[in-house]
Formats: structure tokens, sequence, C-alpha cells
């Protein structure tokens, strides 16, 4: 059996080694697939792109956590805050409802607040990392069962505030959620409009911010692979590893632990804008507990810290209720409704992460060194 080795100076610095990547003209087929589909699936109906947009979502939401979870070893719980907080950031900044509120608000703006993406983004990104900080500030001595009890209640909370800020002061409108928010308006471009293209055909809505989520998809693939590969990331993975040895090496894991949570949290706060945006409507109950555990099994689905098993599960996890669809109602119906369809997906859901877990410990498609056997 081979000792652990705690990381060096030298390996630190020196890039990891990946397994060979796929060849350019597998790499420019899978490209070209997925710049067809929405073509293809609206073709079925518009119901198909906007599950493809909601798998994206999903994807980034599950690359930001695996920063934490998979990169630095923390389990959060509590990640679909800083997707609300991204969420309603930007439906108070592009709706009617502050205006409509405080009369010094449309004093100030008396055509109304439409704060534009290349504003809302970056500042949502911002904020969520500030607010991922400062939930793992006081979480920097916990581990284990003690750190997903914190982060859970962390979630809650946000969700909860939410609700609450539709009283006395009306804020949020609180369980009643916020509407009329502005779609993605770029380069001239109104992603809430279709768009006609060449011989009068039209593009939908759906399908427009398919290729705007597809791209925003892309960059969070690159950032994250040069997050991995950098020194930081380097570091993460020792801490995930053997956080003594990591320490005892000199390795701030402080100031990493609280790095690890702004750098996860930015990129839900992202997709939090997108997803207002996308749907033009937001309320508290799109961020439950249930669509943390959702993005957590998504991660572990998918294989802890390897960017394509992310992507995978993130993609079949968010896939799967809707073809449980076809599964759920028929038995629905056979059983005379004794067999309800919010019980059974969430079941099937669970079953099939724990036979992952029982034949697949490290998830569908674990990182290369999770694959090596111990000896």
């Amino acid at each position: 059996m081979h000792s652990f080795q705690p990381p060096t100076e030298e390996s630190l610095s020196m890039p990891p080694e990946h397994p060979k990547t796929l060849p350019k003209r597998h790499t420019a087929a899978l490209l070209a697939a997925l710049l067809l589909l929405p073509l293809v699936l609206q073709g079925f109906g518009h119901h198909w792109v906007r599950m493809a947009d909601t798998a994206l979502l999903y994807v980034m939401l599950a690359l930001g956590l695996n920063v934490v979870v998979g990169y630095a070893g923390l389990l959060d719980l509590g990640y679909v805050a800083f997707y609300a907080m991204g969420a309603y950031l930007f439906a108070l900044l592009a709706s009617p409802h502050l205006t409509e509120q405080f009369g010094w608000i449309a004093a100030l703006f008396p055509q109304g607040l439409h704060t534009p993406w290349w504003l809302a983004i970056p500042l949502a990104a911002v904020l969520a990392a500030l607010l991922g900080m400062l939930l793992g500030a006081p979480t920097l001595r916990l581990r284990g069962d003690y750190l997903a009890i914190v982060t859970l209640g962390f979630g809650e909370i946000v969700r909860i505030l939410v609700i609450n800020l539709g009283h006395p002061v009306n804020i949020t409108f609180g369980a009643q959620g916020l509407g009329l928010i502005d779609p993605m308006r770029i380069f001239g471009v109104d992603l809430g409009q279709p768009l006609a293209v060449a011989g009068g055909w039209q593009m939908a809505p759906v399908t427009l911010y398919y290729y705007l989520f597809l791209v925003l998809v892309l960059l969070t693939v690159a950032i994250c692979r040069r997050l991995q590969d950098s020194r930081i990331g380097r570091a993460w993975m020792a801490i995930r590893d053997d956080e003594m040895a990591a320490k005892a090496m000199g390795i701030n894991t402080r100031d990493l632990k609280l790095l690890a949570f702004g750098v996860g949290a930015s990129f839900g706060g992202v997709t939090g804008v997108m997803f207002a945006a996308f749907q033009g409507f937001i309320s508290p109950e799109a961020f439950s507990l249930q669509e943390s555990v959702l993005i957590v099994a998504m991660v572990v689905f998918g294989g802890m810290g390897h960017i394509p098993g992310v992507v995978l599960g993130a993609v079949l996890l968010a896939a799967l209720p809707e073809v449980l669809r076809y599964v759920v109602g028929p038995l629905q119906a056979a059983s005379g409704g004794l067999l309800d369809a919010g019980v059974m997906r969430p079941l099937f859901i669970a079953l099939a992460m724990i036979a992952t877990m029982l034949w697949r410990g490290g998830g569908l498609w674990p990182a290369p060194q999770a694959q090596r056997p111990a000896g």
C-alpha cells in the first residue's frame, strides 16, 4: 500500500496530467451537434428546447458547485442561495417592481429600471462571491456533516428571508414572486422575441436563449479547466485530499477555502441572472432545499472534480424528470392514482443515485485518478 505523499512546491506548480483529449474532428462534430440540437428539437415543439435550456442552466450550477465540492472538498447544501440571489437581483433591477413600490426610485428613473445584462452579470457575480465568502467564514473549522448542516440552514434562511421581505415593506413580493422581468437584449437582439432569419424562417426565443446558455456553459467549462490546472486548483485538491498535510506544507487553507466558496458562488449568481431573464418570473419555490440537493446530486452522480462527469450528471438528472413523465404516467393510471407522480419521480432519481454509488463509487464518469486502483 502506498503512503500518502503531501503536496510539494514543485507539485503545486506542475500542470496536472490529463487523459488524452478528444481528436479535433470529434470536438468539431460535438460542437456541430450542440449547435444543431435546438433547431432539430424545435421541430418537435418548444417544450423540448426549453428542456435543453434548463439542462444548460443546471450544467452551469453544477460546475460552480463542483469548485466547492469537487475541487476543495467542502460539502455545500446551501448553494441554491447564491442562485436565488442572482435571480432576485436581476428581477429587482430589470422589472417595474421597485419603481411601483418606491416613489423616490421612480423619480430617479422615470423610464423604469431596465438594467442591461453587461452590468447585471458582473454585479451578480461579485455580490454572490461576497455572500459565498460570508458563508464560508464561520464554517472554516467545520467538516463533514456539521458543514452540511450549516450550509443547509444558510440556504433555507435566504429562502425564508425572500418570503418575509414582502411585508411590511414590499421588496420581493414574498411568496407571490416577481414578474414582468426584462428579457436579455444582446447587441440589439431581444431574446424574448422571435428572430426572423433568411427565408422568413424564425428562431423561437427558447432557441435564442439556448445559444446564449451554450456560450456561457463553454465559457464556464474553460474557466473551470483553467482553475483546475492552476496553482490554486492544485492547492484546493491538496486540501480536499488531506487538509492537515496541506497546512503542514504551508498552504493557506483558510484563504483558499474562502476563495473556493466565493468562486463557486459567483457561478451561481450569474446562473440566477440567466434564469430570471429566461423565465420572466421567479418565486421562492424555485429555490427550495430540493434544488440544492439536486445540484449536489448532479455533481456526485457525474463524478466529483471531473468536468465532463459533472456535465454528464447535470444533463442526465435535468432530463430524467421529463423522461420519467412517460413512465410515471402509466404507473399512476394503472394504480388508480395511488402512485403519485410527485413521489415516484424523486424515488426513481434516488434509486438511480443508489445504483450508481453501489457500482460506480466515483460517479458515472469519475476523474482519472479516482479510477486508479488503490494498492
